[in-house]
């Protein structure tokens, strides 16, 4: 049994064919620049990669030719394209209409049309996706997994924001959260490394990468999250700013006479470690720069961990405590020194790491706090497009 799982960006198309009978990845890639000169197909079979340059004018087309290479004599990994079982699509928002993965239906497509406002660079892209998949693979049951919905549990005084009521009430301004996906996954990972089931836990996951968010989450649900009505709220991130004061954008127009745009695209992509360091958002650069002496490099550092360990606190206060701390996503798996940054100094909260094994645990799975913690530490790989997977196969199976 085949599941095809489908991220649809606005000029990409991110896939992996799993067997769910071995959970096993059979064929995955990136196709990139669709409706650009310069399309490729990055198309991997195992340790096989095979590069497709080939212009893509739509992601109907995109999709067709990635069907084609699974299903080719030499690359493919499926005779045909019958043997895929149902198509898992991820999209980014649902806003309050689901609150897990749904089978596709012309009702649910309307819905997710609906919250195009708020997400207006992803959902129209993930809609494309699944239209252009319902042309290519008719028939086939499809499923939608929504970055929003697992945290549709967190409580009203965790969501609704502190502004005029009337603006929840006319256009649902209110804490949404991203990355549900992934921290459902790991959570539920951490339960099983633990020996325990995932109702009797309180668990802190930090999502850390380009783009990061941390969820407090209790008996199995979500509590609270970081990210907010969009996903720059929060910690700060590569590009993104993350939590501000509300005043600076009007400052910010008012003094420099900018205009929304210019002051979205400053906290959009122009902020964060990048801003700060004013040498590049990806970690590894800032970590080397800092090691070198660079002042604003070992700032943009001390900052993204500070503000992890401040939510870290916050959860804990939520939570009355916490069982399990897990980091996971680019940074999260592979920033030893991030997260013996984070995690230093909070001995008197149970929260003790052994260095060794932090060191160890780079990009792989492994418990890094010390026997003697009262609270353990684990890193653990994500793997949304399983998750993503799994709940496909359960919704179409009718679980």
């Amino acid at each position: 049994m085949k599941i095809l799982v489908i991220n649809s960006g606005s000029s990409s198309i991110k896939f992996q064919l799993i067997s769910m009978t071995q959970r096993q990845v059979l064929a995955k890639g990136l196709l990139e620049r669709i409706g650009l000169k310069g399309s490729i197909l990055n198309y991997y079979r195992g340790e096989q990669k095979t590069i497709v340059e080939k212009d893509i004018a739509t992601h109907e087309q995109g999709i067709n030719l990635i069907v084609e290479y699974l299903t080719s004599r030499d690359h493919g990994v499926i005779i045909d394209k019958s043997e895929i079982y149902a198509v898992g699509h991820r999209v980014v928002h649902a806003g309050e209409k689901f609150n897990g993965t749904v089978r596709i239906t012309p009702a649910v497509l309307a819905a997710l049309k609906e919250c195009i406002p708020l997400a207006p660079l992803h959902n129209p892209p993930n809609i494309v996706g699944i239209e252009a998949a319902a042309k290519i693979l008719p028939g086939l049951p499809m499923a939608g997994t929504f970055d929003t919905a697992f945290h549709q549990t967190i409580p009203e005084k965790a969501y609704i924001y502190p502004i005029p009521y009337e603006y929840y009430r006319s256009h649902r301004i209110r804490r949404y959260g991203f990355h549900g996906t992934s921290h459902f996954y790991v959570a539920k990972a951490g339960a099983r490394a633990l020996g325990k089931e995932l109702k009797d836990l309180k668990i802190i996951t930090c999502h850390l990468g380009n783009g990061s968010s941390m969820a407090a989450i209790r008996n199995g649900v979500s509590v609270d999250t970081s990210m907010g009505f969009t996903p720059l709220e929060g910690l700060a991130m590569g590009t993104r700013c993350g939590d501000i004061d509300p005043a600076i954008p009007i400052f910010l127009q008012r003094n420099l006479k900018l205009s929304h745009d210019e002051v979205d695209a400053i906290l959009n992509r122009k902020s964060g470690i990048f801003g700060i360091s004013e040498v590049s958002s990806d970690m590894r650069d800032i970590e080397q720069k800092a090691a070198q002496g660079n002042a604003q490099a070992q700032l943009a550092l001390d900052i993204f961990a500070y503000r992890i360990k401040k939510y870290i606190g916050a959860y804990m206060a939520a939570l009355n405590g916490v069982d399990l701390i897990i980091f996971t996503a680019g940074i999260g798996e592979r920033g030893c020194m991030v997260r013996s940054m984070i995690l230093a100094d909070l001995e008197y909260l149970g929260i003790i790491v052994d260095e060794a094994a932090n060191e160890k645990a780079f990009g792989k799975f492994g418990v890094i706090s010390t026997p003697a913690a009262k609270v353990t530490v684990m890193v653990i790989p994500t793997n949304e497009e399983l998750e993503i997977a799994e709940q496909t196969l359960q919704i179409i199976r009718g679980h």
